[in-house]
């Protein structure tokens, strides 16, 4: 069920697609997509003619992404950002749609940032978007609330609503509300919660330093209608 929801909730988002390609062309070398999910940028990349090394730790996600994936050059990895261990070293190393955000504040950053580094070619670059400030929301309080994600797929309707943004003193708390109706017509609901830390460009480049990280540059990806805009920070080993 993963795939699907994932699907939903993250297939469609195209703003920083253009981005990675430029860097996918502008460095030499195998890709990493970190937290690749179902393929939305590893397969991409791959269809370009980019060797690319799909790493996600839902072994759902990257089965479905290996399935995807056909004859395309894409080696899929089940792993921990935090723990990976590969063989390949990488002339780009990405991590698209605030994935960082999910690893558990500075300390799990910190040990992401210390593999991405040993896995770096010399004059390679690691890629980060992150968002430093997401729109605040409650469906119970008012307007602001953005229209759900709906798919059918085999005669089964699927919405994911969001419903609320909430600050707290670590991050942002991310509440959707999962639906389902069968053909039937049965009816099933779930609520899903993703907390996503609070992270600035600046504390990031900070963080990076001390994994012998270097900054090598930033740029933005604008906010869609669905989807709050990025910064992206490249990092240098």
């Amino acid at each position: 069920m993963s795939v699907i929801w994932h699907d939903i909730e993250c297939g469609a988002y195209g703003a920083d697609v253009r981005l990675w390609r430029s860097l996918a062309r502008e460095h030499r070398g195998t890709v990493l997509d970190v937290g690749a999910g179902t393929g939305r940028i590893a397969l991409d990349l791959a269809r370009r003619g980019h060797r690319v090394v799909a790493l996600d730790r839902d072994p759902e996600l990257i089965g479905e992404l290996s399935a995807r994936a056909g004859g395309l050059e894409v080696q899929t990895v089940v792993a921990d950002a935090r723990e990976f261990e590969l063989a390949t070293r990488f002339g780009l190393i990405i991590v698209p749609m605030q994935t960082i955000q999910l690893l558990g504040g500075a300390r799990g950053r910190g040990a992401f940032l210390e593999r991405a580094r040993h896995h770096l070619l010399s004059g390679g670059v690691l890629a980060i978007a992150i968002s430093e400030q997401l729109d605040l929301y409650d469906a119970g309080l008012g307007p602001g609330v953005p229209l759900p994600d709906v798919r059918e797929l085999d005669g089964v309707v699927y919405s994911s609503q969001p419903t609320a943004v909430r600050e707290d003193r670590l991050g942002f708390v991310l509440e959707r509300r999962r639906e389902t109706v069968d053909r039937r017509g049965r009816h099933t609901v779930e609520q899903d919660v993703i907390r996503v830390d609070a992270l600035t460009a600046d504390e990031l480049e900070s963080e990076a330093a001390e994994a012998g990280l270097e900054p090598a540059g930033r740029t933005e990806i604008p906010p869609t209608s669905d989807h709050v805009g990025s910064v992206v920070v490249m990092l240098g080993g």
